[in-house]
């Protein structure tokens, strides 16, 4: 299964990315999963500047035609955001805007982080967002509250409890995606 992990964190000096790399690593320790990063610091793109509707999918951009081919090819994906305000980030948003088709019928993993809420507000925006677009959100999110307290010299350090938290998310991400790539398959 080709899982895409996207970094939803685009600020300068962002403690997320750690949070990313625990997320990636793990996934990486998982056989059914061949594992892409996708960084939205590093994929840059531009608030949403396509002439036309992205569900025409007639992109003039090629960071738009790069962005696109990087999500048609996940079979499902995994969103590591924080909370902004009691919502999720614009560039997520922004991201997510730009394609329309390519999100449909996949599964998605939320790991959202953040104070005492850790993040499930943002989650809970995101989902409306996603199911939209015929994303299938799995109920098995991962909210960390307080993130910042597993930040070790530098690495987030999860603990056992995040960690089964995320195995089972992972577990309930391959379940869903037996189901939907049947829809997938039948184009």
């Amino acid at each position: 299964m080709n899982l895409k992990i996207i970094t939803a964190s685009t600020r300068p000096g962002r403690k997320g990315i750690l949070v990313s790399n625990w997320v990636l690593e793990e996934a990486k320790l998982n056989q059914a999963f061949q594992v892409e990063h996708l960084d939205l610091a590093e994929i840059n793109l531009p608030f949403l500047d396509e002439p036309h509707h992205p569900r025409l999918r007639n992109y003039t951009k090629q960071h738009t035609k790069d962005w696109s081919q990087k999500i048609a090819g996940a079979d499902a994906l995994v969103m590591v955001t924080p909370e902004y305000n009691y919502g999720l980030t614009a560039p997520l948003k922004n991201a997510i805007d730009f394609l329309s088709a390519e999100w449909a019928y996949k599964a998605v993993g939320i790991v959202s982080y953040g104070g005492l809420s850790g993040g499930t507000r943002a989650t809970q925006m995101l989902k409306q967002v996603l199911t939209t677009l015929k994303m299938t959100p799995v109920t098995e999110s991962l909210p960390i509250p307080f993130f910042e307290s597993h930040i070790k010299q530098g690495v987030f350090d999860p603990g056992e409890t995040l960690n089964k938290g995320l195995h089972g998310m992972f577990h309930e991400i391959i379940k869903v995606d037996k189901g939907l790539r049947i829809i997938r398959d039948q184009g």
